[in-house]
């Protein structure tokens, strides 16, 4: 299977100012590979950009990929600016 968590560092490295923040966990249900990306409060805009279009751009390229078997893969952007208090 693709190292999609290579992939993805890859892809949002150049676009954030703290790289070295940029965290992508997998998880795995009976439908889906989700893979969850967390970046430094201060990139998540970046990440997210202007009405979701980068957000929809890097999921388009994961989301390309070709996946052996039934289940598919879902990218999870997790902006921690907005947790609950």
């Amino acid at each position: 299977m693709t190292d999609f968590t290579q992939l993805i560092k890859t892809i949002v490295a150049p676009l954030v100012d703290h790289p070295e923040a940029i965290r992508v966990t997998q998880t795995e249900n009976d439908r889906f590979y989700e893979y969850h990306l967390t970046v430094d409060a201060d990139d998540i805009g970046r990440v997210i950009g202007k009405r979701g279009h980068v957000a929809s751009a890097i999921r388009t390229i994961v989301y390309s990929v070709r996946v052996s078997g039934p289940k598919r893969v879902r990218l999870v952007i997790n902006d921690e600016s907005k947790a609950p208090e």
